[in-house]
């Protein structure tokens, strides 16, 4: 049923006039209206993903773009937009993959700039893509900017040397001499190559080592120093004040923002006070339990703070402000157990609502499902010390990290178990130098964070988490080498305690970060492969595959693809996966221009999933780049058919006019666009292109063919129709 114009105006209206305010939650409520009318509008998801994204609700922006992207596959700006946000997440190979493809969109619309722009973005998202950084050297060349060309041709360098291929960076340097023979930077870099010194870091790499953006700085929320209950509270006041200013001015009304005035201030019996003359007076509004019970937690007034904070503990947006102060009533009640329940609840609800993805949140579960574990069996002493510990860590302006850090560390031991995690638990120093380590990272002062971690290695010599810092410190240095050897010390300490499974995540970690190092990825295809866990066995053979692509040894690539291809047979991985290996074969086979293995490939595939459009596609590109008309008429016929049954007109229509404008002397496909428009009423394009047709079929002597398609000309009705009967004349027919 369609949607009401009206609404929908009136919605998007509103929407842009509380965005050029900056009311971004406004704006997102008014553009989901919008949204309400018309689901698969493209306009209003693409203004409500950017709404989202400025009101920093990362999440879900992620998934509205992704819709709009669903709705129409051609438009670049969702796919740009959600390459955007992945990386404000933290998800930078994912958000290089994103800016990689919206840039080979780019390229199909003839945008070279904007291609560029997303090929720099995923660069700096993830070091070390030879590929892009070649697509980069040639799209610069191309604009006759040889300076950038350059750099990117010294960027490449840079990584041949640092994966072990001299050979390859000293090719990667020529190329940049061709360009500019004078050049000091690569001249200087070449002798270096040769003389097996390594080069100096090229600029952009130094660059691309830069401090947080504005925009991400500004993502970290204030913290209420008064943790998950403090938060809790400043969530409810807002909340409050925008009800009660929202409603009449009754008594009630004015209570309820009496009390807000006495709480700001501190004023926290007369807070109360007015809190509950406003409830008397018919004030509804259900999160003010949760402030009279911060309330009366301050003034320790235990059993009254129970009574008001158990009414929140359902709520989803205040129950762990909730059981945060459930724990401190409990330990002012020495009922400790209790005490240490509710606060690893908070602690768990807290943790969990920082988490990026759903696979850390798994994680968390299993932390916190650990520690109570754990719990069981202390004595009384031990839970007092433990609460203790527990209501510091959620205190605090840096409570949150303190937080995620604790939990982060506990997960890399927690196959441990053992009195390491209990040790672990209690101890807030490494947790605090790894809190300084990290700000000194961000803001690229990385003597102070060496500095820092070797002191906190004097306290804890085998506090790996300390350890990936160095790593990552010596990454972000640019020395990828020495950081990839700490990377794999950190991830053989894992391996001599049998921890196979950290081992693994410390190796995913670096790969992040240094995808095209093949070594890394050998060994963690190594060590999984003794877990025997072959279904991430394989996805490691496609992400080596891709390393070697991208470093361009198109050979070592092919062999790599083709081992993940009779592994997916040998496990029977899904058809799915089995596909995106073939496909990856076939597109490498075709950047070697090697297109009868091509061919070979994509038909593998196509007898595999026959109805795949995107493979009928490639097919027929590779039967005309062949010059096999025959078969690319069968395919060009089998693709008409696809879109005809789903009723994708609009498709054939595309499909067609982008082949004769490629392919003007094809008569089969003049013949079929031909049959199109006649079936869409569309007289004077038919025409035009059966009167092309006849031409080609004259010219080839195939006059029996010829007379057809004037007949069928003649049925149009053309302004000269006789001339046409005059040559049907001539031509006996």
């Amino acid at each position: 049923m369609p949607g009401n114009q009206q609404l929908y105006e009136q919605a998007m209206v509103l929407g842009d006039g509380f965005a050029w305010d900056q009311q971004w939650e406004k704006a997102t409520a008014a553009y989901a209206r919008a949204l309400q009318e018309y689901p698969e509008d493209t306009r209003s998801h693409n203004s409500l993903g950017f709404a989202l994204l400025q009101a920093k609700r990362y999440s879900d922006a992620l998934r509205v773009y992704m819709r709009a992207h669903q709705l129409d596959q051609n438009d670049p700006l969702p796919v740009e937009k959600s390459a955007d946000v992945l990386d404000r997440l933290g998800r930078l190979k994912e958000a290089a993959d994103q800016y990689i493809a919206v840039a080979e969109m780019y390229i199909a619309q003839g945008d070279l700039d904007k291609a560029i722009a997303n090929w720099e973005r995923a660069t700096v998202c993830t070091p070390g893509l030879q590929q892009i950084h070649f697509k980069l050297a040639q799209a610069y060349e191309r604009i006759g900017n040889k300076r950038a060309a350059v750099m990117q041709y010294l960027i490449m360098a840079f990584n041949f040397q640092r994966s072990g291929d001299n050979t390859r960076a000293i090719q990667a340097c020529d190329r940049a001499l061709r360009l500019e023979p004078s050049n000091e930077l690569v001249l200087n870099a070449r002798r270096a190559i040769e003389a097996g010194q390594l080069m100096a870091v090229p600029k952009p790499l130094e660059d691309n080592i830069k401090p947080q953006r504005e925009e991400e700085v500004a993502d970290v929320s204030p913290e209420s120093p008064d943790g998950p209950l403090g938060e809790a509270i400043d969530l409810a006041l807002g909340r409050m004040a925008e009800f009660a200013l929202d409603g009449d001015l009754s008594a009630a009304t004015t209570h309820a923002i009496q009390g807000i005035e006495m709480h700001k201030v501190k004023d926290y019996e007369e807070a109360i006070a007015s809190y509950q003359r406003a409830e008397s007076q018919g004030f509804n509004f259900p999160p003010v339990n949760i402030c009279i019970g911060g309330l009366y937690v301050k003034l320790e007034r235990w059993q009254e703070a129970q009574k008001f904070l158990e009414r929140m503990t359902k709520d989803e947006e205040y129950a762990a402000g909730a059981n945060h102060g459930l724990g401190q009533v409990m330990v002012g009640l020495k009922q400790t157990r209790k005490a240490l329940d509710y606060l690893l609840t908070a602690l768990e609800m807290a943790d969990t609502s920082m988490a990026l993805h759903a696979e850390e949140a798994e994680q968390i579960k299993l932390v916190y499902a650990k520690l109570r574990e754990r719990m069981k069996d202390k004595q009384e002493a031990d839970l007092v010390k433990r609460n203790a510990q527990y209501l510091k860590r959620l205190s605090g302006v840096d409570w949150k990290i303190r937080v995620q850090e604790t939990r982060r560390m506990l997960a890399s031991r927690i196959g441990e178990g053992g009195d390491e995690l209990d040790e672990l638990d209690e101890n807030p120093e490494i947790i605090e130098a790894i809190a300084k380590i990290d700000k000194y990272i961000k803001q690229r002062m990385y003597t102070l964070a060496m500095e820092e971690a070797y002191y906190a290695l004097e306290r804890s010599p085998q506090a790996l988490p300390i350890h990936q810092r160095m790593a990552q410190i010596l990454m972000e240095e640019g020395k990828t080498q020495e950081a990839i050897t700490k990377y794999n010390l950190v991830a053989g300490s894992f391996l001599a305690r049998d921890d196979m499974a950290s081992a693994s995540s410390i190796l995913y970690e670096v790969i992040k970060v240094a995808p095209a190092d093949v070594g890394l990825r050998t060994s963690l295809i190594e060590l999984l492969e003794r877990q025997e866990k072959w279904d991430q066995v394989l996805d490691e053979y496609i992400g080596l595959g891709r390393a070697y692509y991208e470093l361009a040894d198109m050979e070592q690539a092919r062999a790599t693809y083709n081992e993940a291809n009779r592994l997916a047979q040998r496990i029977e991985a899904p058809l799915p996966k089995r596909i995106e290996i073939l496909s990856s074969i076939g597109e490498l086979d075709m950047s070697r221009l090697d297109l009868r293995q091509a061919q070979r490939t994509f038909e593998q595939i196509r007898s595999l999933d026959p109805n795949n459009e995107k493979v009928s596609l490639t097919l027929m590109d590779i039967y005309y780049r062949l010059n096999n008309t025959m078969d690319a008429t069968k395919q060009l016929d089998l693709l008409l058919r696809m879109y005809a049954q789903k009723r994708q007109g609009d498709l054939i229509l595309q499909l067609l006019e982008s082949l004769v404008t490629q392919r003007p002397n094809d008569m089969a496909i003049r013949n079929r666009l031909g049959s199109v428009y006649r079936q869409l009423g569309r007289k004077a394009e038919a025409i035009a292109q059966f009167d092309a047709l006849g031409e080609l079929q004259l010219e080839a002597g195939m006059y029996q063919d010829a007379c057809t398609t004037i007949k069928q000309i003649i049925q149009l009705g053309p302004e000269d129709t006789e001339q046409y009967r005059v040559l049907l004349q001539q031509l006996g027919c």
